[in-house]
């Protein structure tokens, strides 16, 4: 949520935009599903409705007023049987395509074939990563710790979480602030947060103004004799932030975009704030790869009074 520039009560910063109303991606597909389906449904009875009519129409125009008596075709005199097959085949076509074609090979088949073909090369790519870490298992492993910072051994019982709202675009803030006020957001922020460890960069932690309460606050700089309040601690390194919240169960990293970037090569968890609207924003949060990590949970709200854009809360988890 890049949660930074809280006022101390209630924990935010207000960035005041004119509010784009969106709907949800997955909502709105299946309103234009629905609504092609409709079309679709409708057209059809047209064309039986048609062909009914059609089909009196051609036998009165053959037997009642003559038209054609002289055609014969294969010892049949009458052409409107003909007519009405030919007809009735084109209308048993249409209806193949709307009610069984539809169901076997339209958006929903092609969906789950993708889901098969991507599951086959997450599968793949699992089985390769198994290869290369028992051929090579410890060296790979510390120089993906190492390439971060050096520092003490960090312990992966603990479920390290990262929490943050993030424009469709990716776009967590600007000039050090929000660039949105969601109360629901900061309401859920405080739920998960309290009582655990939350971890942040410096700038981050300084556009708080003061310590948040219920936490305990682990400030990241390279800065010399850095000074903060007392309970707050300072390290120099991500690793050993984390060192110094292994009594807790779920400590959090809540920012900035470089802490961000880090935490993406070693975190467990994602719990995310997707607001659904682009923003011009200066800080971004790291593309979220699909075979890294799954999407286990998602919640969608609409823009109202205490919320200015419509979003949804998605919670991630890493892929094993």
């Amino acid at each position: 949520m890049f949660y930074f520039n809280f006022a101390p009560k209630e924990e935010t910063m207000f960035g005041k935009k004119k509010p784009v109303p969106q709907i949800d991606k997955e909502q709105l597909a299946l309103i234009k599903n629905a609504e092609r389906r409709i079309k679709q449904k409708k057209r059809l009875y047209i064309h039986f409705v048609i062909f009914l009519i059609g089909a009196v129409f051609l036998i009165v125009a053959n037997t009642g007023l003559g038209i054609g008596e002289d055609f014969e075709f294969l010892g049949i005199k009458q052409w409107f049987v003909y007519a009405i097959s030919l007809w009735l085949f084109i209308f048993i076509n249409h209806f193949i395509n709307v009610f069984i074609t539809h169901n076997f090979m339209g958006k929903d088949w092609e969906q789950q074939e993708l889901d098969k073909l991507v599951a086959k090369q997450k599968a793949r790519i699992e089985a390769l990563q198994l290869k290369v870490e028992k051929e090579n298992p410890l060296p790979q492993r510390v120089n993906q710790t190492q390439h971060i910072t050096s520092s003490p051994a960090i312990h992966q019982k603990n479920l390290l979480t990262m929490i943050v709202a993030a424009g469709e675009d990716n776009a967590i803030g600007k000039d050090n602030k929000l660039i949105w006020h969601l109360k629901d957001d900061l309401q859920r922020f405080k739920k998960l947060t309290s009582g655990h460890h939350i971890i942040m960069g410096r700038i981050t932690y300084e556009s708080l103004k003061m310590p948040l309460p219920n936490r305990t606050h682990i400030v990241i700089t390279r800065q010399q004799n850095y000074k903060v309040p007392e309970g707050v601690i300072v390290v120099d390194n991500l690793p050993a932030a984390i060192e110094a919240a292994k009594t807790d169960s779920q400590p959090f990293i809540i920012g900035g975009g470089e802490i961000y970037n880090q935490g993406m090569a070693i975190a467990d968890r994602i719990e995310m704030t997707r607001v659904h609207s682009k923003f011009d924003g200066d800080t971004y949060f790291p593309e979220i790869s699909p075979f890294k990590w799954k999407e286990v949970s998602r919640k969608y709200h609409t823009e109202d009074s205490s919320n200015e854009y419509p979003f949804s809360f998605i919670t991630y988890d890493r892929i094993q």
